[in-house]
């Protein structure tokens, strides 16, 4: 994202890319929309998913299958193995040459997903270069969470920077240690520094649109979503990572499902209490998810309910809202 970092500093004249965000709480029914206007605008694609990365994680991350892309194509999908670490620099950095390699093909970039500060990494060109990461302090927080928990080491974050901790979930154990990690290495809180990243106008001629929907409706849709992937075989999506190899500590098995169901597998809580925990896990996140968003600056709110939940209505919407020309008929 580099170029993309000179290019905010680069003269107001200059003319911006292009680029749309179709984000919104999980659930919500980013998906299938998504499609629509990729089609209308003549665009691609870029999942701003933390785990649908993860090759065979399909179920718990609602991953949408190639035979239903309908000829969209998809980039950040299906690109690394379970066992590989991937962070927001990571996305930061494969999210930019995904943007390359579309624009060179005279396309618009769709940004689809629920991961906000992914987003914003990308939106804002956030620079991550200011501290590098302490590996012995990381090895020294994380052997501390293996010994004392995950709720412990957060308790060190509320003391070091009380609004991250607020931020961040207490089970959310590598952006704990990345928080500590910041304080540590520069003295200041990492959510001030955010603060100032997200304060940063985008390089880009940027539409950032978010789907959402009455809390009753959207939790319904959560818990109805989750009964779902236990039908499909999440449980045995689970059951195979772990027999495969992958450890509890990875940053995959720590999506939602996937850890509650690794409890269950270890004998910590019966299988019902493990789909309860999922479905309030969840309801949490698109909770924090939300919040996320009525942080953001150029944010386009769509209540699917005043459009009755008609899709074809609210690609109308997005269609109005982008400059003409953008949206083919």
């Amino acid at each position: 994202m580099q170029e993309y970092q000179e290019h905010r500093r680069a003269a107001p004249a200059q003319k911006h890319r292009p680029l749309i965000v179709l984000t919104g709480p999980t659930a919500v029914g980013k998906t299938k929309l998504s499609l629509s206007l990729a089609k209308a605008v003549n665009g691609e694609i870029i999942s701003a998913d933390s785990m649908q990365v993860y090759r065979g994680m399909d179920i718990g991350t609602a991953k949408i299958r190639p035979e239903e892309r309908e000829g969209v194509p998809h980039h950040l999908i299906d690109i690394l193995e379970p066992e590989e670490e991937f962070n927001v620099v990571s996305f930061q950095k494969l999210a930019g040459q995904a943007m390359e390699d579309i624009y060179s093909r005279g396309k618009i970039p769709v940004l689809v997903g629920g991961t906000g500060f992914y987003i914003q990494a990308v939106t804002n060109a956030v620079d991550f270069t200011e501290s590098e990461t302490d590996t012995e302090y990381r090895r020294q927080l994380e052997r501390f969470a293996a010994e004392y928990g995950a709720a412990a080491l957060h308790k060190k974050l509320e003391q070091a920077d009380p609004q991250a901790a607020a931020a961040i979930h207490e089970n959310n154990i590598r952006r704990t240690i990345r928080a500590l990690e910041f304080h540590r290495q520069t003295g200041g809180r990492i959510s001030e520094h955010n603060a100032v990243q997200r304060s940063h106008d985008s390089p880009f001629e940027l539409y950032y649109f978010v789907l959402t929907a009455p809390r009753e409706t959207l939790y319904q849709r959560i818990n109805q979503r989750v009964d779902e992937m236990l039908a499909a075989g999440l449980a045995e999506e689970v059951r195979t990572l772990r027999e495969r190899g992958c450890a509890r500590s990875l940053v995959s098995m720590q999506g939602l499902g996937y850890r509650e169901l690794y409890a269950w597998l270890e004998g910590e809580l019966p299988l019902e209490a493990a789909a309860e925990q999922i479905r309030q896990n969840t309801r949490h996140f698109a909770k924090r998810q939300l919040t996320w968003f009525r942080r953001e600056k150029q944010v386009i709110w769509l209540d699917k309910s005043e459009f009755d939940y008609d899709d074809g209505k609210i690609l109308a919407e997005l269609c109005g809202r982008l400059p003409q020309g953008w949206c083919v008929s």
